[in-house]
Formats: C-alpha cells, sequence, structure tokens
C-alpha cells in the first residue's frame, strides 16, 4: 500500500511540473493557468502547497521587473500621469465606504479594514502590509484574504470579454484594470490577455498604485494606535522603475529585452497558475458571507465608478 501511495504521489508531483512546463512554454492563457491550478488541485491535490506562497511572491516580483525592460520612461510617466487622480479618488473613496459598510454588515473592524485596504491598493500584499500593525489576528487575515483572492480570480477571467464588450481600447482597458482588479498578478493577467500596450499602461499604473501602501500603512498605525508597528515596503517596484530607465537610456540589444520581457510573461502565466493551485474550496467557505458582501460591494462599486471615469475622460 504505501508504495502505490508513493506511486500515486510521484505522479501527482510529475503531472504537476508538466502544467507548469506548459505554462513556461506559452502553451496556455492567463485565465486558462488560473483556473486549470485551481482544478488540478480540487481534484489531484496540489504536491508543493507548503512552496507555493513564497513561489507565487518571489515569481510575481522577477516577472514584474522583467516587464520593465518592455517599457519607455517617457510613455510610464505619461501612464501614471493619467492614472494619478483617479488613483487617490478611488483609495479614499473604497476606504470610507469599506468603513461604513463594515458597520452596516456588523463585522469585526480589523477585518473590514484589511478587506477595505486590499481592494483599495493592491489586493494581498496592502493585507499582508497592513495587517501587523493593526494587530490583526490569522483569521481576520485569512478571511480577508479568502475574499480578495476570490474576486481577483474572477475579475481575471471576465474583465478581458467585459473591456471588449464595452469598447474600451488598449489604454482603457489598461487603466481600468489597475483601478479596478485588486492583485497586482490579476491586473498583469488581464492585460497582458487584452493586448501589450494594455500591459504597460495597467503595470504601470498598477505599481505606482501599490506605493500607497506606506500612507496607507502609516494611516492604519494611527487608526488602530499600534505604536512601534513597522511599515512595510513593496522594493520590487523601485527595480521596476530602474528596469525601465535602462531600457530608456542604455543601449541594449533588442533581443535582449525582447527575451527578457518575454521570459517575464511566461513567470506570470506560471504564477497564475500556483495562485489558482493554492486556492481552496475551504479558504473560499471559511471567508463567509458578510466579509464576502463586503468585498463583493467595495469591488462593484470602485469597477463601475472607475469605468464610468475612464469612458468620460
Amino acid at each position: 500500500m504505501r508504495g502505490i501511495a508513493r506511486r500515486n504521489e510521484t505522479l501527482v508531483k510529475v503531472l504537476f511540473i508538466i502544467c507548469m512546463v506548459l505554462c513556461i512554454l506559452d502553451f496556455v492563457s492567463s485565465p486558462v493557468a488560473l483556473v486549470g491550478g485551481f482544478l488540478f488541485s480540487y481534484f489531484l491535490g496540489h504536491p508543493f502547497l507548503t512552496l507555493n506562497s513564497k513561489a507565487v511572491n518571489w515569481l510575481l516580483k522577477i516577472a514584474v521587473v522583467g516587464l520593465g525592460f518592455g517599457m519607455n520612461l517617457k510613455e510610464t510617466l505619461a501612464a501614471g500621469k493619467d492614472g494619478f487622480l483617479l488613483t487617490v479618488f478611488s483609495i479614499a473613496a473604497t476606504l470610507i465606504l469599506g468603513y461604513f459598510f463594515g458597520k452596516l454588515l456588523k463585522m469585526n473592524r480589523r477585518s473590514s479594514h484589511l478587506i477595505s485596504s486590499g481592494t483599495a491598493i493592491c489586493g494581498g500584499s496592502a493585507i499582508a502590509a497592513v495587517a501587523p500593525v493593526i494587530n490583526a489576528s490569522e483569521k481576520d487575515i485569512s478571511i480577508s484574504l479568502g475574499v480578495i483572492f476570490l474576486l481577483n480570480s474572477i475579475a481575471l477571467i471576465i474583465f478581458p470579454p467585459l473591456g471588449h464588450f464595452v469598447g474600451l481600447n488598449q489604454h482603457q482597458f489598461g487603466l481600468w484594470c489597475a483601478i479596478a482588479i485588486h492583485d497586482t498578478s490579476s491586473v498583469v493577467g488581464a492585460a497582458y490577455t487584452f493586448g501589450e500596450e494594455a500591459l504597460k499602461v495597467a503595470t504601470t499604473v498598477k505599481l505606482a498604485r501599490a506605493l500607497w501602501i506606506i500612507p496607507l500603512s502609516l494611516l492604519s498605525v494611527f487608526l488602530f494606535k499600534g505604536k512601534g508597528k513597522s511599515v512595510k515596503i513593496p522594493y520590487f517596484i523601485f527595480l521596476f522603475i530602474l528596469a525601465i530607465i535602462l531600457n530608456s537610456y542604455l543601449p541594449i540589444p533588442f533581443f535582449v529585452t525582447e527575451s527578457i520581457t518575454t521570459i517575464s510573461k511566461s513567470l506570470l502565466v506560471l504564477t497564475l497558475f500556483l495562485i489558482g493551485a493554492g486556492l481552496s474550496i475551504e479558504k473560499i467557505k471559511s471567508a463567509g458571507w458578510q466579509p464576502m458582501i463586503l468585498g463583493v460591494s467595495l469591488w462593484v462599486f470602485i469597477s463601475i465608478g472607475a469605468l464610468l471615469a475612464i469612458i468620460s475622460m
């Protein structure tokens, strides 16, 4: 029996690695990778679950920095400028609405603040940064991540067809993704599905938005009186900016920058597969109806509000 169990475990590991290779070789799209990862884990289990979180964290950072080698500084600054006011307004509105909706739903204040923070800025990264400074419990963190994770997965799948249906151009869709989708991985994945320009705009605006983690964390310290708590700074964003500067001003051969960006896009698809594999029914169920209602309400508000603002610009 032990021999059979070991053979089955080995087979699952081999199949998982094959799926990872298919993602790297660009045989699957971003949404397929995400859903495929979830289905694989649901039916066969995740053979490397203990390594999943760290792998996703590092692969996403490497992929984002690599994408910087396909961007020009002037175009990047223009894209960031377009999304600045929309970013400020959406963050403020989401946090304020999250506070009142949370009270209306009689939610744990820390859980509602974490979900609002994740929706306002950049999903799991914002939750991870804010949680320590407000002394959030493990349950608060897992519930918030479960809600954000589920909505991210849905957004990655439905946003590209919605963008085509509404008639958004590449620039508009990239801006919409950066404002309305939580995690950087899903933002970049959805934009990558839509087109090259959308990918550049979405990545730039989203990473500029991610820097708001710093003032949000400081605000959270004040609101929850978490004195003496350190604030996490997403340093990889500065490497992304450095990559853009190097690509803009150094005579780097085109085939080098093209290879780096191609590899980065493949790593992004692999990251989405691993994200899907890390999503479980238990995580979704653990969220409960109140946090889910809050998360969906804020997400619908920011999605529709941002879309109307972008169309009217």
